[in-house]
């Protein structure tokens, strides 16, 4: 079958179609036909060499499918040949075929093209992982997503105001907050014109938001801290403005804060199987319903895998970039 390797750590110019062995299914796997990949900023920093797969993934990128089950493993009861399902993976989406554990895929949600259905896996788990399972974001709190228009921040934005989130969002030009808004944003901060510290402030009356989802990391992390509200929550899921900083800690005594962090990629198959039920059971709904609608920015063929990354890179999107073998 053919896939994208990373040929040598560095630019998108590194990724190669080749021709390599196909994936052999393991019990408890399922063997799916690629319709369409995923492309996250996670596969770019993987190129770059400092993000590797865990030990037994596959080496080429992607992290999110969808496609048409073409073979089971023993002891896989809920998935046949046939079925159109999307996936969550630890790797090897950039390819015509990848085996993924049962636990970790998904039905193609109703109303949802199969091509579609490839954009939510990575963001749908993330977002519901982070900020709902552990951060405990509930109906009524404020919310602060950086990168609104991102794969991200257009599902987050999404799904929060599904659950009765009062939603702000950074983004950096005026063509991507009006996107942001056009999803349901209630405040959106041009992070390259306006503080966003002090637009917080102003509009929740001095409290700060109860919930920021932050992919900056060290050069944010004050300016984070400064922006929640009493008992608030960061959870940190990117260091896009690096991992070191200095920091003043009395903020996270005198407002109760907590500070959180997570990854997806490097969770055990079944803590990914107990995500993947939980988004199935509460956020497939709202996509079926129509509310949380998929944000696809480009659609590219596989071969032109290094252009997908480059607009990653320049952050000119809105919204998902998807591969077609």
């Amino acid at each position: 079958m053919k896939a994208v390797e990373i040929t040598t750590p560095g630019g998108p110019e590194v990724l190669k179609m080749q021709e390599v062995d196909e994936p052999e299914v393991a019990d408890g796997e399922v063997l799916i036909k690629v319709e369409a990949a995923g492309v996250n900023r996670a596969d770019t920093v993987q190129r770059r060499g400092s993000y590797p797969p865990p030990k037994g993934a596959s080496p080429f990128p992607g992290l999110e499918c969808s496609g048409t089950v073409i073979a089971v493993g023993r002891s896989v009861d809920r998935w046949k040949v046939g079925d159109q399902v999307c996936a969550l993976l630890s790797g090897g989406g950039y390819a015509e075929k990848v085996a993924v554990p049962a636990g970790q895929v998904l039905p193609v949600p109703k109303g949802i093209s199969l091509s579609d259905a490839a954009s939510f896996p990575e963001v749908a788990c993330t977002v519901w992982s982070t900020v709902f399972m552990m951060s405990r974001l509930t109906a009524g709190e404020t919310f602060l997503i950086h990168g609104g228009s991102s794969g991200i921040g257009t599902f987050a934005i999404q799904i929060a105001k599904y659950y009765g989130i009062h939603v702000f969002v950074t983004a950096g030009s005026e063509e991507k907050l009006t996107a942001c808004k056009n999803l349901g944003a209630d405040i959106c901060i041009n992070y390259k014109t306006e503080d966003f510290v002090a637009r917080v402030k102003e509009e929740t009356g001095g409290k700060g938001v109860d919930v920021i989802l932050d992919n900056v990391g060290g050069a944010y992390f004050q300016r984070n801290l400064n922006s929640l509200n009493l008992d608030g929550r960061l959870f940190i899921i990117g260091f896009q403005g690096g991992t070191i900083t200095e920091v003043n800690l009395s903020c996270i005594l005198a407002r109760r804060l907590t500070v959180q962090g997570a990854g997806l990629r490097n969770r055990s198959p079944e803590n990914k199987a107990v995500i993947v039920a939980e988004v199935e059971k509460l956020v497939w709904p709202a996509i079926e319903a129509g509310k949380v609608r998929p944000i696809v920015y480009k659609t590219l063929p596989l071969a032109e895998a290094a252009e997908a990354h480059r607009i990653m890179e320049s952050s000119v999107h809105v919204g998902k970039i998807l591969l077609i073998p």
